[in-house]
């Protein structure tokens, strides 16, 4: 008989943004969109998700994006976690980084990072799949 058990490991979604200004409005919209494409690109069970760390860089500080993300449905029980980006001179200015662990039975070779706006610089050899990603879901 053919062994159809399925394997379960420990998966990271790595995804990244900028936001146009140090504005709650501003920061909220770019987690929002980041969220939903990262959702919308992966099968995230968010019932199978271990924790999420944000990493924002020195020149935001109007909101938290862990406060921003535990508005959204099914996210008030994930551990989330915020942290400030290490800075690095002539670093991309006003960027929001999200990893999220979770568990899955998909191969990583089909979680799909995601890199918006001016982050997508951050990823220049994820830049054909992000393109793509985008044509497709609109």
């Amino acid at each position: 008989m053919e062994d159809v058990s399925v394997v379960w490991r420990v998966r990271a979604i790595r995804g990244a943004t900028t936001a146009a200004n140090n504005t709650i409005p501003a920061i909220r919209e770019a987690v929002q969109e980041l969220l939903d494409e990262i959702e919308a690109h992966n099968q995230l069970d968010l019932t199978e998700v271990i924790s999420v760390t944000f990493s924002v860089t020195r020149d935001l500080d109007r909101i938290f994006p862990a406060a921003v993300a535990r508005e959204r449905p099914k996210w008030q029980t994930i551990p989330l976690l915020d942290v400030q980006q290490m800075y690095v001179e002539g670093g991309l200015e006003r960027c929001i980084r999200c990893l999220i662990y979770f568990n899955t039975p998909q191969p990583q070779a089909l979680i799909q990072h995601i890199y918006l706006r001016q982050a997508r610089d951050l990823r220049p050899d994820l830049a054909l799949t992000a393109s793509y990603l985008q044509a497709s879901h609109h």
